[in-house]
């Protein structure tokens, strides 16, 4: 992987996949920006990395059908050829107490959290097995760690990640492919800015650090897990959560 490969980031449209691909793009890379609903933040995301010195294009994508993914593939595919860093970012919530939560809610989240990221990484794979190379870093959360009161389907998705990343790094180490995950805490996010300000001092006030994380912590680690300085780090759950989930 010492050529700068290309990278798809899905749900790159803000907020941390927003930060994760200009990271890349800083690099020197190729990122093609995935979006489902933002297409405008999207288009920001290109400038920014345009900006950093990387290029980029944005990409339609709804990882919850195949044949969005794979067509959204075939586009970079096209354009720069084969994907060689692949991250998972594109997730969605449906908070609500478990008695009370709909199946639609319980579907949609682990569609879209657990599912989509199935989707992406099944059609990444015959390029980079073909390459005998490859990066893909999931975006967990430490609720898929702790577990969370009133997200059940977003935790239960999040911690099913972590059983599908360390299945496909067991299954794909011998073509030199690697597969983490990465684990926010509370991070300043347009979704985070959205809660009552109460709400958001008790978030941080639970974190032993003592505040929100800023969505270039959790880009730079992604970063890291896509270069070469990563190539043996496999398998692997990291927390960017300031030690929230500590001993979990």
């Amino acid at each position: 992987m010492s050529e700068t490969p290309t990278a798809v980031v899905t749900g790159g449209s803000g907020g941390i996949g927003r930060a994760i691909a200009v990271a890349l793009g800083a690099q020197g890379g190729r990122v093609a920006v995935g979006w489902s609903t933002g297409e405008e933040g999207a288009a920001k995301t290109v400038i920014d990395i345009e900006g950093a010195g990387g290029q980029a294009m944005t990409v339609h994508i709804d990882v919850t059908q195949p044949e969005s993914v794979d067509a959204a593939f075939g586009r970079v595919e096209e354009a720069w050829g084969q994907v060689g860093v692949l991250v998972n970012n594109a997730g969605v919530t449906g908070d609500g107490l478990l008695m009370r939560m709909s199946d639609e809610q319980w579907a949609t989240v682990v569609r879209t959290n657990l599912d989509g990221a199935f989707h992406t990484i099944r059609r990444a794979l015959p390029g980079m097995v073909r390459a005998r190379a490859g990066r893909i870093v999931n975006v967990g959360s430490v609720a898929g760690i702790t577990g969370s009161a009133g997200q059940a389907n977003y935790a239960a998705a999040k911690a099913g990640l972590v059983g599908l990343t360390r299945s496909v790094a067991r299954e794909l180490a011998p073509r030199s492919i690697t597969c983490n995950l990465v684990a926010p805490g509370p991070i300043a996010t347009a979704m985070l800015d959205a809660l009552p300000e109460a709400r958001r001092h008790e978030l941080a006030a639970s974190v032993p650090l003592g505040r929100l994380g800023e969505p270039d912590e959790v880009a730079g680690v992604v970063a890291f897990l896509c270069s070469d300085a990563a190539a043996y780090i496999t398998g692997a759950v990291i927390p960017v959560d300031g030690g929230l989930g500590m001993g979990a």
